[in-house]
């Protein structure tokens, strides 16, 4: 299980009390503090009023707000979580069979999920809250004393201690408590990262659905997706290499032997020669046909030299002039170089054939650890996935590593298209 806190704890460890992930942690941790008091609060409550009403009936109804008060308290957790973690586990439960309030309370009694979820807010409002006090302290005393010279000033001349019975005379001698407090609030920083990522822990160990949950099936099946496509992939690169180490090798030697047959009947009055020159003019044909077929498949450009290069490639041989402007640190990975590929050569084929575009523009840039790509056309607009220009299947193809595909196609043009892949992927 990945915690995306302690990966950049590990990470760059120096550079972590300085980074912006000190303050989400920090109100990540506030705020369960505060959480975890209002739902011990409110368990105990609806606990003890059950027990004490069950005798007239009416406490049943008070337990059940008890067993069921893991369902509000998880899912408002699941977008806290959105705090220190990019990826928060999604919910286990599944719909109801059937409308209505007792559907709906049945189906929840009955998932295991509930009870996990309930198990999570007693330890939120009793162990986690307790860190959480614990932390509350060292970093309001920590602050405190940073601030130190500051409260002398403020306060002069009345009399500050900040140890019993030594009186600070002038806020210069408090600076010694300022050290003190900036090494506080930088193990504070550590701690409260530590704190945080073990909450996140925690919350995705009980809170994640399991596999044999609804949205457990759903991440099974997407993972089936992705590795169906990673199989595709692999018999695509398979082809591509047979047809160029094979069939495109014989075509090359089949072109060179017509090439000599016909340098041995130059001169000579035969009947055969020009068939000769016909049948490699027709091997020319096929040999060009097969390597734009392979190029097609999975260019070799992509794999040797990256994105960049291969889309830059597609843009020299388009009818229509293209300009390129992909900027990119490093290599993605292969999954990620390849869909992205095939999106702009698809965007850059309909905005010749369909769209009547003059110019295109291609743009490339990583966002944080996603890649986004722009395909802009000055073409006729009114771009339409459901019309079988081949977007629909572009976003179904994103969609297996977490894309996402945004056409802006207004008729009259302009057309734009929006590719966000994750390079995680």
């Amino acid at each position: 299980m990945t915690v995306a806190v302690w990966e950049a704890l590990r990470r760059r460890p120096g550079r972590f009390p300085v980074s912006g992930w000190v303050p989400r942690c920090w109100a990540y941790l506030l705020g369960g503090t505060v959480l975890g008091l209002v739902v011990l609060v409110v368990f105990a409550a609806l606990v003890a009023a059950g027990v004490v009403l069950s005798p007239v009936g009416a406490g049943l109804l008070l337990l059940l707000a008890a067993a069921l008060l893991g369902i509000p308290v998880a899912a408002l957790e699941r977008r806290r979580l959105r705090l220190v973690d990019p990826e928060p586990p999604p919910s286990p439960h599944g719909a109801p069979p059937r409308a209505g309030a007792p559907a709906w309370l049945g189906a929840r009694l009955r998932e295991r999920a509930t009870w996990r979820e309930l198990a999570y807010t007693l330890l939120l409002g009793v162990v986690l809250t307790g860190t959480g006090l614990g932390f509350t302290a060292l970093l309001g005393l920590a602050a405190t004393l940073t601030v130190s010279p500051v409260i002398v000033w403020v306060l002069a001349p009345e009399t500050v201690m900040l140890l019993p019975g030594r009186a600070v005379p002038h806020p210069l001698a408090a600076l010694p408590a300022t050290a003190v407090g900036l090494l506080g609030l930088v193990l504070a920083a550590y701690t409260g990262g530590l704190l945080a990522g073990a909450n996140v822990w925690l919350a995705k160990a009980l809170l994640s659905p399991r596999d044999s949950e609804p949205n457990g099936r759903v991440i099974e099946l997407t993972r089936s997706r992705a590795r169906l496509a990673d199989a595709f992939e692999a018999e695509r690169r398979r082809i591509e290499r047979d047809l160029h180490d094979g069939a495109q090798q014989q075509l090359v030697a089949l072109s060179m032997t017509l090439g000599l047959a016909e340098l041995e009947l130059r001169g000579h009055d035969s009947p055969a020669a020009p068939l000769v020159t016909r049948a490699r003019a027709e091997a020319r044909r096929a040999l060009d046909q097969l390597r734009d077929l392979v190029r097609g498949i999975h260019p070799q450009v992509l794999t040797d030299h990256g994105l960049p290069a291969a889309v830059a490639e597609v843009a020299l041989r388009h009818p229509v002039p293209v300009t390129v402007d992909i900027d990119l640190p490093h290599r993605l990975p292969p999954a990620v170089e390849t869909t992205a590929y095939f999106t702009v050569t698809e965007a850059l084929t309909n905005a010749a054939k369909h769209g009547g575009a003059t110019r295109v523009t291609v743009t490339g840039r990583l966002d944080g650890t996603a890649l986004v790509l722009t395909v802009t056309d000055d073409g006729r607009g009114g771009a339409d996935p459901a019309a079988g220009t081949g977007l629909q299947g572009l976003a179904d193809r994103l969609a297996i590593l977490g894309g996402i595909l945004t056409v802006t196609s207004p008729a009259g043009g302009p057309t734009r298209l929006r590719v966000e892949v994750p390079c995680s992927a």
